[in-house]
């Protein structure tokens, strides 16, 4: 017997964020793999035999283009997100897959995040935290207007709710 009614499986949500994240995440993807690479260049300049460590440059600029160019697209196309009068659904990741729901009645805290990176692009992120051991639910990627008036939505839901949010 399947525990769960086929009504209630999970399924996608329905959004996805906003196109510029891909840029976003490329940047981001760019500057971690310069911070790789760069000590491993700049040791091999200062070290008199140094064809290992230009190996090892060579693998991690492979690597690194290989990240840039691959895990922005795919994120894109995984990353979505949903909100109504019952919960917030997420999924996310691009190797690993993550799904959460958050149910309204337990949410404790929204906050709107905008680093200097994501401003740049006309982006945020929203934190939906509630009492779950799995931390907060995350909405990375949204439009920064379409983070504030989720923010606003999510909030007016809450109030409204009679839940406990623990």
């Amino acid at each position: 017997m399947d525990p769960m009614p086929s009504a209630a499986a999970p399924r996608p949500p329905r959004f996805r964020v906003d196109p510029r994240a891909k840029h976003w995440w490329t940047v981001r993807a760019l500057i971690g793999a310069g911070a790789a690479l760069v000590p491993q260049v700049v040791a091999a300049l200062l070290v008199v035999d140094a064809g290992w460590l230009l190996a090892t440059s060579v693998m991690t600029a492979m690597a690194g283009a290989g990240y840039v160019l691959v895990m922005p697209r795919l994120r894109y196309r995984v990353h979505r997100w949903e909100a109504d009068e019952r919960a917030v659904y997420t999924l996310s990741g691009w190797l690993r897959l993550e799904w959460r729901v958050a149910p309204i009645s337990r949410i404790q805290t929204i906050d709107t995040e905008r680093s200097p990176l994501q401003r740049l692009f006309g982006l945020a992120t929203v934190t939906v935290t509630t009492a779950s051991a799995a931390g907060p639910v995350r909405i990375e990627g949204l439009d920064a207007a379409g983070a504030d008036a989720l923010a606003r939505r999510l909030t007016e839901i809450t109030r409204s709710e009679h839940g406990d949010a623990t």
